[in-house]
């Protein structure tokens, strides 16, 4: 009988155990939660006053296999948008890749509308996507690349926050990732552009040879110029000294007429007899010899005297 009584306790404390397992759950600080009850939430006491939405972290309790939790995270989330193109209201065609970040401000109507993030996320992004080809498709593609597209940003933004003020969903930013022409249009664009630089190129090569002959040219006539003004100086000078010499020689010839002529002999042999395998062929008797023989000296020393 005692063994009996001990084991009822024991499945009775089990059981117990379970209920208090299964009737307890936590909400974090990162999320709100709603009970549900056969599929329809219920008021839960938070803080000593029933709520539908528990928006306060701590312990709570259900009942247990009848009630469910259902947490939905507070924090912002990412909404990532597929690749699409779209016409711009000049007629140019763009290839947008945008994202959006967004956060459940009621999760209760949001459970109404999509019941799960995973639910929500194909619906989310249909409305962006339809947001961003209704802004873009009245701007021109300048303003979409670059003089509008903050301003066409917070447009989308706050028109997808218009039509989701009914689903518990705030969308905090909408942002093009990349807007880029089609690859056939990119390349026309890079081929022209690639032409209009080689074009360019060429026209600056052109420009620089012409310069570069019209300096070689300018200093090939400063070069003549200067040679011969140079050869002129020189030529000038040369005759100057020349000049000079005959002077100085005239002089000294009319000072002493033999020393004079003693003088020009002995340059004429230092130049002629120069080199150590010097050889002249001459008569005895040459006049150019004339001062080897005692009376050419004798004579270049009488008239000196």
């Amino acid at each position: 009988m005692r063994g009996v009584l001990t084991g009822l306790i024991i499945a009775v404390a089990a059981a117990a155990a379970v209920a208090v397992l299964f009737s307890a759950f936590i909400v974090d600080q990162t999320h709100k939660a709603l009970v549900l009850q056969f599929g329809k939430p219920v008021k839960i006491m938070q803080k000593g006053k029933p709520v539908l939405v528990i928006s306060e972290p701590g312990l709570y309790w259900r009942i247990p296999f009848v009630q469910t939790v259902v947490q939905f995270d507070r924090r912002i989330l990412d909404l990532e948008t597929e690749e699409q193109e779209v016409i711009a209201s000049d007629q140019k065609r763009l290839v947008v890749d945008a994202f959006a970040r967004y956060k459940i401000v009621d999760p209760l109507a949001f459970y109404q509308a999509f019941r799960s993030e995973e639910g929500a996320r194909p619906r989310l992004t249909a409305i962006v996507d339809s947001t961003i080809r209704t802004v873009l498709g009245r701007a021109a593609f300048i303003d979409v690349i670059r003089n509008k597209r903050a301003a066409l940003m917070r447009q989308t933004k706050d028109l997808v926050n218009n039509e989701m003020k009914n689903f518990g969903v705030e969308m905090v930013d909408v942002r093009i990732r990349r807007a880029d022409l089609p690859e056939a249009n990119s390349q026309a664009i890079y081929k022209r552009m690639r032409t209009e630089r080689e074009r360019e190129a060429a026209e600056l090569r052109a420009q620089g040879s012409e310069e570069s002959q019209r300096i070689k040219a300018t200093a090939n006539k400063d070069v003549t110029v200067l040679l011969a003004n140079a050869n002129r100086e020189s030529e000038q000078i040369r005759g100057d000294g020349d000049e000079a010499r005959n002077r100085i020689y005239a002089e000294a010839f009319s000072k002493d007429k033999d020393f004079f002529a003693f003088y020009r002999s002995m340059q004429a042999y230092d130049e002629a007899l120069k080199g150590s395998r010097t050889r002249i062929v001459l008569s005895p008797t040459s006049e150019f010899f004339r001062y080897f023989s005692g009376e050419g000296g004798k004579k270049g020393a009488e008239g000196g005297r």
